[in-house]
């Protein structure tokens, strides 16, 4: 790390940054209801709000391994956070459904190239002794940003209207720009290597189909025996492969695949999408087990969320420290074991359960996958040297959208056939009882496959080790100026 260098202004800075531009992510989710009011559109319509979102995203990361080499760290996080803020004030001025999609979309460009920016930058200027803390601090953000969402969102649909979502993030947005105009300082060197415009062809179609047929699965009543979803599928993976290829083969890859060399950073990214996987699902299936069996309102559903999430963000610091200290072993394998006792506990959950025994668990669970994702991403990267770490945070910032869309599909689709099995096999009228009776038989479906997935991580979290990247400390010191 360049001693002359202020690290914390540049800290700062990107966390006010990804701060607003995360919280936007799931900012929006609970107005959906009053958007399909106020234009007269139908569901499957607003939807785009969000399906829309994580499909730009996920189409936009794994360039800007690229674009991270084309430009300067100021040129690219000013410029990516000035399309933030175009995209929030066009969505702000939206008279009409298109405009404020239009609007999100935008917004979108600016969020999926922000954080592999920020994470790439972070890896040049701080060391691996120091790291764990380093991305525990801005984990900080990334939790928090996200559960204070949907309670934030709710207040402000109440007292302002929707459109406030957007004004009210604004003033944030370019008191970030401005901090970066004065503080940000220049992180690593500009190569300029040649873009290969079929390599962005292929990772387009094959990481936006999957994302979209994945998005799409869980929405649809068929899930993945939908002819269009199946089709989108295939198509999307046959792109894929042909792009990991033309990878192989370029003196200068887009995405350089070979990452995945590094033993360390092919299990930590595993067990990075495995637990994306499972959170991302439980942030949907439990919600729907809340409000249907159980009964629970919306917005207490919301409220019993909460805590987890938020003690989530408190502990990320924390778990960032010790990982220093420990390695990722003694964190991971203890937070993968907790893991899996909660997926089984889930696994057998009836409408019996108190509204406190719920909480009680969940922030269990969010603690386990605290103590696994940071832990498990940080040394992942940390194994890698310096010249593919534009490559290693692009690929697993990717693999977060594809695996979150994939989760939620998957677990979503578990619980439909389960339930609709079940009332099948039943005779006579259906009850409430019955109704209820059949998506706990879905969940518990769900979960086992869950216990599955929590199985596997900690498998493989018992051949990790601690990772020391190739190029030691010596490279940073000429990459900042």
């Amino acid at each position: 790390m360049n001693p002359t260098m202020k690290t914390k202004p540049i800290l700062i800075t990107f966390m006010i940054g990804a701060f607003f531009a995360i919280l936007n992510e799931t900012l929006l989710n609970i107005a959906l209801t009053e958007l399909m009011d106020v234009f007269s559109i139908e569901a499957h319509t607003v939807q785009w709000m969000a399906t829309g979102f994580m499909l730009v995203m996920g189409v936009l990361m794994p360039v800007s391994a690229l674009l991270i080499q084309w430009f300067t760290t100021r040129q690219m996080f000013i410029g990516v956070m000035s399309i933030f803020l175009l995209g929030t004030t066009i969505a702000a001025c939206a008279f009409n459904f298109p405009m404020l999609l239009v609007g999100r979309m935008v917004q979108a460009v600016g969020t999926g190239l922000l954080i592999p920016v920020i994470f790439n930058a972070l890896l040049l200027i701080y060391p691996v002794e120091v790291r764990g803390k380093i991305m525990g601090t801005f984990g900080l953000v990334i939790m928090f940003a996200p559960a204070l969402g949907p309670t934030l969102s709710g207040v402000i649909v109440d007292l302002l209207g929707w459109r406030w979502l957007f004004i009210s993030v604004i003033p944030f947005a370019v008191f970030s720009i401005l901090f970066a105009l004065k503080y940000l300082q220049n992180v690593g060197e500009v190569t300029r290597p040649k873009a290969d415009i079929p390599s962005i062809i292929l990772s387009s179609i094959g990481i936006g189909g999957i994302v979209y047929a994945f998005s799409s699965a869980g929405e649809s009543g068929q899930g993945f025996m939908s002819a269009t979803v199946l089709t989108i599928i295939v198509i999307s993976l046959l792109s894929l492969i042909f792009f990991i290829l033309r990878q192989l083969k370029l003196e200068e890859p887009l995405l350089d695949v070979r990452v995945f060399k590094y033993r360390n950073y092919a299990q930590g990214v595993s067990i990075f999408v495995i637990v994306v996987m499972a959170m991302f699902a439980s942030e949907i299936v439990m919600p729907m087990y809340l409000q249907g069996p159980l009964g629970f309102s919306a917005k207490l559903a919301g409220l019993l969320l909460l805590p987890g999430a938020l003690l989530s963000g408190l502990l990320s610091p924390v778990m960032g420290t010790l990982f220093d200290r420990f390695g990722p072993r003694k964190l991971i394998i203890p937070g993968s074991i907790v893991l899996v006792a909660v997926m089984i506990f889930f696994s057998t959950i009836d409408p019996s359960l108190s509204a406190w025994t719920f909480m009680a668990v969940y922030l269990v669970l969010m603690v386990a996958i605290t103590s696994i994702m940071m832990p498990a991403e940080t040394n992942a990267l940390n194994d890698l040297p310096v010249h593919l770490y534009p490559h290693g945070t692009a690929i697993a910032t990717t693999l977060q959208p594809i695996a979150g869309a994939l989760g939620v599909s998957i677990f979503v689709s578990i619980v439909s056939q389960g339930s609709n099995r079940f009332i099948e096999s039943q005779t006579g009228p259906v009850t409430e009882q019955m109704l209820d009776e059949a998506m706990t038989i879905g969940v518990h479906h769900a979960y086992w496959f869950a216990i599955a997935l929590s199985v596997v991580a900690l498998l493989i979290a018992f051949f990790m080790k601690k990772a020391i990247s190739p190029d030691g400390g010596a490279q940073r010191e000429g990459a900042l100026h």
